[in-house]
């Protein structure tokens, strides 16, 4: 939060009508260039005044009294600018006034929404700075802030808003503009609501609001359809002659994502300090997920072995460190359309489906526990492990349907061959 940058205080006489007349004592305060001035309350003789010092002769008997004033009135509008300018922004001459006159209704200062979530995402990123939540968390959440922004500019045509003047109809109205005019799927739409709300409790936890507006808006949450391939597929990918080295080392990261579950964010950073020995003997890789810092311990099977082995030399991953040579994400997509064109798979591969597939092709449809393979995945809560769990559940009844009907179908024709 910035600032004030400083403050001057000047005391001065106000002249007197007549020569003879007592002169008033002025407080003058300059904050960044704005001024405000207002009357003690007192009166002494302007003879007895010291312009540059602010104070009286102190060979006066008055200034006995008079002098030690003064510099408790310095005092005291010093301490009121020192706490406002750590409470607001932009701090004006006349809320240090209104402080040192007791007037403070006039000197509270509505906190908004912007404040609110600036100050939280600025407390989230130092925590990110020092390794205790995620940067890619606090990326989300300034671009959660910005799609905020964007509502209140365009829809609400407002640059912000009171927290104190928030109602119900800006979380609905968010929701739609979201919906609509972002052109967001309704798990997404969901997500930025939610942190949304997250600002707002944090508000209630600072004192800045009494109560969250958005209690009463549910977040609701579809269970998306999870694209995985095959077993079938994967062989179809692994034995695949690629035509060059690019589409080549795009396919190899592929594979090692849908072997170990590593999201593409995760690959990046990997190095050969991840890759350890564990107490069984096995190769493991042992990282913390990017995007909730979980640890996920995954044991190395014979493909992802091979590959590491394979780009272990490779100039790009001895010159940055890493185990294997990825590209930017959007490459990478580019590249993994080309490759299932290549390979006939008749899916639209992304990173994502990698990691979809190692949860649930090649661990939980081969028997590997839910417990074991939300472990593997890094993730906070085994409920979104259990989202996996279901895909394998469609599958298997897929399967044991076209098994029924081939049953079905051997019964007929034994029957027909019987008569």
């Amino acid at each position: 939060m910035k600032v004030a940058s400083n403050m001057a205080i000047l005391l001065w006489l106000r002249n007197a009508k007549n020569n003879n007349d007592l002169a008033t004592i002025m407080v003058r305060i300059t904050i960044n260039g704005k001024r405000i001035d207002w009357s003690l309350g007192k009166q002494v003789n302007p003879n007895h005044w010291v312009s540059g010092a602010g104070i009286l002769k102190t060979s006066t008997k008055e200034s006995k009294t008079v002098n030690p004033y003064l510099n408790q009135v310095r005092g005291e509008i010093q301490t009121h600018f020192n706490i406002l300018s750590s409470q607001f922004e932009n701090l004006s001459p006349e809320m240090v006034k209104n402080a040192f006159l007791g007037i403070q209704e006039n000197t509270k200062k509505e906190k908004t929404l912007l404040e609110a979530f600036n100050y939280h995402n600025s407390k989230f990123k130092e925590k990110a700075l020092i390794g205790k939540v995620s940067i890619k968390s606090w990326e989300r959440l300034e671009i959660a802030k910005n799609k905020v922004n964007t509502f209140m500019t365009e829809i609400l045509k407002c640059q912000d808003k009171n927290l104190c003047d928030l109602k119900m109809s800006f979380v609905t109205e968010y929701e739609h503009f979201l919906s609509v005019n972002q052109k967001m799927q309704s798990n997404t739409v969901m997500k930025y609501i939610k942190i949304l709300k997250q600002i707002l409790n944090y508000a209630v936890a600072l004192d800045w609001i009494q109560s969250n507006p958005f209690n009463q808006f549910k977040c609701t949450y579809r269970n998306p359809d999870r694209v995985v391939l095959t077993q079938d597929e994967i062989d179809v990918l692994y034995f695949k002659e690629l035509p060059n080295e690019r589409l080549e080392q795009v396919k190899d990261i592929f594979l090692f994502a849908c072997y170990t579950g590593y999201a593409f964010s995760d690959i990046e950073l990997l190095s050969l300090d991840s890759v350890v020995k564990g107490i069984d003997g096995e190769t493991w890789i042992h990282a913390n997920r990017v995007k909730t810092d979980v640890r996920e311990n995954v044991m190395l099977l014979d493909i992802p072995l091979k590959i590491i082995e394979k780009y272990k030399e490779h100039p790009f991953c001895k010159a940055k460190g890493v185990l294997l040579p990825v590209v930017s994400n959007q490459k990478y997509n580019a590249y993994l359309k080309e490759i299932a064109s290549l390979c006939n798979i008749n899916k639209h591969l992304t990173s994502h489906i990698a990691r979809h597939t190692f949860a649930t092709t090649v661990t939980l449809a081969n028997g590997i526990s839910l417990e074991s393979v939300s472990a593997m995945l890094g993730h906070a809560s085994i409920k979104t492990t259990q989202i996996y769990a279901k895909v394998v559940q469609s599958k298997l009844s897929t399967e044991m349907k076209a098994l029924k009907e081939k049953m079905s179908n051997f019964k007929s024709h034994s029957a027909a061959d019987g008569s």
